[in-house]
């Protein structure tokens, strides 16, 4: 290992997505200039590199005459059940403030001719907040902040990836990188001390095989875990139908194509069917549950029945019989009648001017950019099928943070964007992108007036203490560089991809969950321990990365069986399978165990401490009342922010 050499800022933000690019752009606004984002690449992550048909973000209504405020909001944001109130509040207080923002650095969000922002209902939405800017609406984000991140000269290390965080279990002092400019070279760490550290790397995109994240982003919860950072509701993620040659949700317009959904043997060619006619009593009925799909279109126990067991039926053909499913537009069935569908589903195409003869036709006539993506990647939906399964989408659950999105229990660690356990059960669709804007710029704030103001509650970096952190830990990578490395990662990962989407995906057994936990800590122990001598710095940042994949991967499939075992049933993104539960139409064989409502007023915390993971219940906040006087409030505020000119 080269030698290591060390930096210190006064705020270091790891990860470049939306929610890390804003959170160093609001910062350095707010008059923080000694700041370092440190990142894998700022054309890698998911911010940048996913979407969908119509990528949605959702955020305070502000068109026409429908009335909205951030109370309204912020319950509806809550609605879903395992949200803090006050989180929610915050969210949707900051909502116009962060959408304002990305539409001054340029987001083409669409507007009418009296500058109003348009808005659409979304789905768990009761109102039309929702907007996009198209496919790409992240992507729009990322480029914009980018280019304002580059104005203001903020300092970027690329081909960084973190693979320790400088903590002693109370506070966290910044992070260990390896640099991976020199892909085959030896590995070389840096040490960038901090006074404050964003936490932006997203959700745990590695830990599934069957996945829509991009395959660029991996995600790093487990450095935050390892650290022993609480976490908050990490059983709750979101799962849908995506393609697997080019990762991207089939939603929205995909479904409301009305597609052929065939199945083939493990080929991919032979022994073509039809597999969804087994299920559905008649033609209308299974069409009506594809277009519904579009508008329902995550996984959800509360569409059983209904259009969510189709993600069933899928799961059942590709992961229990070992076949391979497809979306063929090219061509409706011989027996295809439109006007056999429901009125829903007529009068929508009819409105949209795509009651055409093919799914194809429909779908280029209801979004034609959603279909010439995928050409622009070398799938032409015209001449081939398109190969989908049920994936990983988003997790909803993650860090626990405070009002200000610091975390509760290591002090100077702010984690946003996905890694942070924001939502709760079930959220609005695109609320993510607006919380991860409203959790930058709260954090931002926070971060802000404490540099300018420091308080006993939240003390500045103790130098040499932090200094001793990071070469117990430099030490210890030393001390393993002595022997080559037993483990091919890649090999590693495909294990714990696969025991992942076997255990800890959308259809939950509490027998698999306990035999495959054990197996976790036996891989996570070798990656602990094993030499680590012989490998270039790609190979090397790799194992270590395996190793906080395993570590998340322990956490969050042990809060998974805690969930089970406290008797929640089926709720959210996931079904538990119990015997003598309730079945399902159409799945004789299938009984899922019921939801205990009770539980929504409920969130689940968790931390890992001395290799265990220790969970319990704790009561949601209540959605705080506002009723301020101006006066007061104006005057709290210029007490808080006058002194150095920090404005919020």
């Amino acid at each position: 290992m080269q030698n290591s050499s060390s930096s210190f800022w006064d705020v270091l933000i790891i990860g470049s997505g939306a929610a890390g690019l804003a959170a160093a752009v609001r910062l350095h606004a707010l008059g923080i200039s000694n700041i370092l984002l440190c990142t894998e690449g700022l054309r890698m992550g998911t911010s940048i590199n996913t979407g969908s048909d119509k990528q949605t973000y959702y955020k305070l209504g502000l068109y026409g005459s429908e009335p909205d405020s951030p109370q309204l909001l912020a319950f509806d944001l809550m609605r879903g059940g395992s949200v803090h109130g006050d989180l929610a509040l915050v969210e949707a207080s900051l909502s116009t403030l962060a959408f304002s923002h990305l539409v001054t650095l340029g987001v083409p969000f669409p507007h009418d001719e009296y500058g109003g922002y348009i808005g659409y209902q979304t789905d768990n939405d009761s109102r039309r907040r929702a907007t996009s800017s198209g496919p790409y609406t992240s992507r729009d984000m990322c480029l914009a902040l980018t280019a304002e991140l580059k104005r203001r000269k903020i300092h970027v290390s690329e081909s960084y990836t973190a693979v320790d965080l400088i903590s002693d279990g109370t506070a966290c002092y910044g992070a260990i990188f390896s640099d991976l400019t020199q892909r085959n070279a030896p590995p070389s760490l840096k040490t960038v001390f901090a006074r404050r550290t964003v936490f932006a790397t997203g959700g745990p995109g590695g830990l599934y095989k069957r996945s829509v994240y991009p395959q660029v982003h991996t995600g790093a919860i487990g450095l935050a875990l390892e650290a022993g950072a609480k976490a908050r509701n990490l059983p709750e993620s979101q799962f849908g139908l995506a393609a697997l040659d080019f990762r991207w949700n089939v939603s929205g317009s995909y479904m409301q194509a009305l597609p052929r959904f065939i199945s083939r043997s493990s080929d991919g060619i032979s022994d073509e069917k039809e597999f969804l006619r087994e299920y559905f009593s008649t033609q209308a009925e299974m069409y009506n549950a594809i277009f519904l799909k579009g508008y329902q279109w995550p996984f959800s126990a509360e569409h059983l029945p209904g259009s969510s067991m189709i993600d069933l039926f899928v799961y059942i053909e590709t992961v229990l019989r070992g076949r391979r499913v497809f979306l063929d537009y090219r061509c409706d069935p011989p027996d295809f009648h439109l006007d056999q569908c429901s009125q829903e589903t007529v009068r929508y195409l009819e409105k949209s001017g795509a009651a055409a003869d093919s799914p194809l036709e429909r779908l280029r006539r209801l979004n034609a950019p959603a279909l010439q993506l995928f050409a622009e990647h070398g799938i032409h939906l015209e001449s081939k099928a398109l190969e989908i399964a049920v994936c990983a989408q988003h997790n909803n659950g993650g860090l626990a943070g405070d009002l200000n999105w610091e975390s509760e229990n290591l002090k100077n660690l702010f984690p946003i964007g996905e890694v942070n356990g924001s939502h709760g059960i079930s959220r609005p669709g695109g609320s993510a992108l607006n919380a991860g804007q409203c959790g930058a710029f709260r954090a931002a704030e926070a971060i802000a007036l404490s540099l300018r103001h420091p308080s006993s509650e939240q003390e500045d970096v103790n130098i040499s203490q932090a200094e001793g952190k990071a070469q117990t830990i430099l030490a210890e990578y030393r001390k393993r560089m002595n022997s080559p490395c037993p483990l091919d990662w890649k090999t590693e990962r495909n294990i714990f991809q696969e025991r992942m989407d076997r255990a800890g995906a959308f259809v939950r057994d509490v027998q698999i969950l306990r035999q495959v936990l054990p197996e976790v800590l036996d891989q996570l122990k070798k990656h602990q321990t094993c030499p680590l001598g012989n490998l270039n710095v790609q190979d090397f940042t790799e194992i270590l990365r395996n190793r906080q994949l395993l570590t998340a991967q322990y956490c969050y499939l042990q809060t998974i069986l805690a969930q089970i075992e406290s008797g929640t049933g089926s709720r959210g993104g996931a079904v538990t399978l119990s015997p003598g539960g309730v079945p399902l139409p159409g799945l004789p064989e299938w009984e899922i165990a019921p939801e205990n409502r009770y539980f929504r007023t409920k969130v689940l915390e968790s931390t890992l401490s001395n290799g265990s993971i220790h969970s319990q219940w704790t009561d949601c906040h209540p959605l705080p009342e506002q009723n301020g006087w101006f006066e007061r409030v104006w005057k709290q505020y210029r007490e808080k922010f006058s002194s150095e000119g920090i404005k919020p």
